[in-house]
């Protein structure tokens, strides 16, 4: 049964600290490595909750130099990218879709996983509070699937245990062993470690324009 999301326990009110799901032990061996993943992507959620209600589109818009890109690629790309690939680890589909790009009035319309710096450091947000709330929607759905998810499922091989061409310089092909992905590997490198690292990267861009990190 689904928590309440990220995006309504994680407020000014609570410091930006999410709720976390009741814990009951299973049988299975995964559950403890379930409670924790759930645990740690609604803490990756609620920071990501703070930096984004903390800028504004003046922020995220802003354009340095040619060669650099704006806050918008990162603010784009990190829940495109995990509804994406919670779309393929869940089965369902994904939430983005050309009336999000009409509302958003996205610049680039594209995650930006392979496309140029040249081509991405057009990307803009023209309705930034539109966008925050498409983000929000797909940190609730993350949350709630993996509420649902049954702890043995983390052990299955995807893909039928070929390594997808298109991930070979992905983190992810770091990290696994005999070139099979498992679920709980899609889970940690593509959810939590990604949204993690982009995180920092976003913590970096907010210095260059005025603002500071949401963590010590």
């Amino acid at each position: 049964m689904s928590h309440p999301p990220s995006t309504q326990t994680a407020t000014p009110a609570t410091g930006w600290y999410p709720t976390h799901p009741p814990f009951t032990p299973t049988a299975s061996p995964w559950s403890h490595y379930l409670d924790s993943l759930q645990r740690r992507i609604r803490g990756m959620h609620g920071l990501w909750i703070e930096a984004l209600a903390t800028m504004d589109a003046d922020h995220v818009n802003a354009f340095e130099r040619a060669g650099v890109l704006p806050i918008a690629f990162t603010v784009n790309h990190m829940p495109r990218m995990e509804d994406f690939t919670r779309a393929i680890l869940s089965g369902d589909p994904v939430i983005w879709s050309d009336e999000w790009a009409e509302r958003t009035g996205i610049a680039v319309n594209d995650i930006g996983k392979d496309t140029t710096v040249e081509v991405m450091e057009g990307q803009r947000i023209a309705d930034y509070d539109a966008f925050c709330e498409y983000a929000h929607e797909v940190f609730a759905t993350t949350e709630a699937w993996l509420d649902d998810l049954d702890p043995d499922a983390l052990g299955e091989v995807l893909f039928g245990g070929m390594f997808p061409p298109n991930a070979q310089n992905a983190y992810v092909h770091r990290v696994v062993r005999d070139e099979q992905i498992l679920r709980v590997d899609g889970v940690e490198c593509w959810i939590y470690q990604h949204g993690i690292r982009h995180l920092g990267e976003l913590e970096h861009a907010r210095a260059l324009v005025g603002l500071g990190g949401m963590t010590s």
